[in-house]
């Protein structure tokens, strides 16, 4: 199987069947990812190495306005996409096979987990997944320790509460916080006319 189809098959939302051609693409480039962010997370690196290692990993330059601190875990790499002067703190876990974007601009603290990846509910069923992409919009700020459930879009310029749960979208200039994630108040900043 070929990355672009797998990706056409994620794209439409069809689940990735336990013991299928897909899963075991999924499970063969996994291991590239991880060979990948273990040579990342080995030792010291130079922003500039650290940059390449990303680029290997999602297959795909990453500007050199991009900071990533590591340690950094990413299960599948081919299907996260980084805009331009994104900053990644130390920590974070990306499940990407589902899809992630990050706009540009964006902040994203310590110990964030997004995944993109849900196992179906029947038990006979569970080893399928079913994916659903993430999009964080332009000019995030995501707090430390944030987790962001499968299917999730984050609106330009939001902000989210350190330790928060994102379990639903989350509306363009807003701050939201807690467990599940609510709107607690406006921004005070539009973004649209940027």
């Amino acid at each position: 199987m070929k990355l672009e189809d797998f990706l056409d098959h994620v794209r439409s939302g069809a689940a990735i069947e336990g013991g299928s051609a897909h899963h075991a693409f999924l499970h063969e480039t996994a291991q590239d990812a991880l060979r990948t962010t273990a040579e990342l997370n080995s030792g010291y690196r130079t922003p500039q190495e650290v940059r390449d290692l990303l680029s290997r990993l999602t297959g795909r330059p990453v500007a050199e306005s991009v900071t990533v601190f590591p340690p950094f875990h990413c299960e599948f790499g081919k299907n996260l996409v980084i805009g331009d002067d994104v900053f990644i703190n130390i920590g974070c876990t990306f499940q990407d096979a589902g899809g992630i974007t990050i706009g540009d601009g964006t902040l994203i603290g310590h110990g964030t987990t997004v995944v993109t990846l849900n196992h179906e509910a029947d038990p006979e069923r569970r080893a399928d997944m079913v994916p659903a992409p993430v999009t964080i919009g332009r000019k995030v700020w995501i707090g430390a320790g944030v987790a962001i459930v499968p299917g999730v879009t984050i609106g330009d310029g939001a902000i989210v509460g350190a330790g928060a749960v994102v379990t639903r979208d989350v509306a363009a200039d807003t701050v939201v916080a807690g467990v599940p994630a609510r709107m607690v108040r406006a921004t005070g900043f539009d973004t649209s006319a940027e």
